[in-house]
């Protein structure tokens, strides 16, 4: 598996991944997915196989009163790609983006019942830290899961 930044050209196979991952109402529209890609304060990571994207993952930072926080946008790998440490690698890259832009801590929303996603953020670190109800829709809550990212040397660069 081969990880790299996001180039405009791999907008088509990125969206077709949202496609296949979210339906309406919880897929984003083309227009929204083009802008967070291209976002000056966010960063996307492509997962590839040969010349195949089998994932990707949007992080965006943001000044708050408490300090730069990152917030993970959205973390996608195909389904016959899931369980080979792909969200898990997209996720360590997006973190190391984060702690490079002066994050202190990285924070997501994941749809409650995607036991799934929320057992791979546990096993990384993520703390559950509240839930915001209805946030997919009508009965369908968000936990709001949270990370503290530790000053120093960033993963991507020990990683050379």
């Amino acid at each position: 598996m081969d990880y790299r930044l996001y180039m405009p050209e791999d907008f088509g196979a990125l969206y077709a991944i949202e496609e296949l991952c979210f339906q309406t109402p919880l897929r984003f529209s083309r227009g929204y997915m083009r802008e967070l890609t291209h976002q000056s304060n966010a960063a996307t990571w492509v997962a590839e196989k040969g010349t195949r994207m089998c994932g990707f993952a949007i992080v965006e930072w943001t000044r708050e009163e408490t300090g730069q926080v990152a917030y993970i946008q959205t973390l996608e790998v195909l389904p016959e790609d899931r369980g080979q440490g792909v969200g898990g690698e997209l996720m360590r890259r997006m973190e190391g983006l984060a702690r490079a832009a002066g994050a202190e801590a990285i924070w997501l929303h994941v749809d409650a019942e995607n036991a799934a996603a929320i057992h791979v953020y546990e096993r990384h670190g993520y703390q559950l830290r509240g839930q915001r109800p209805g946030y997919y829709g009508r009965g369908t809550a968000a936990l709001i899961y949270e990370k503290a990212l530790s000053k120093g040397i960033s993963e991507i660069d020990a990683a050379g």
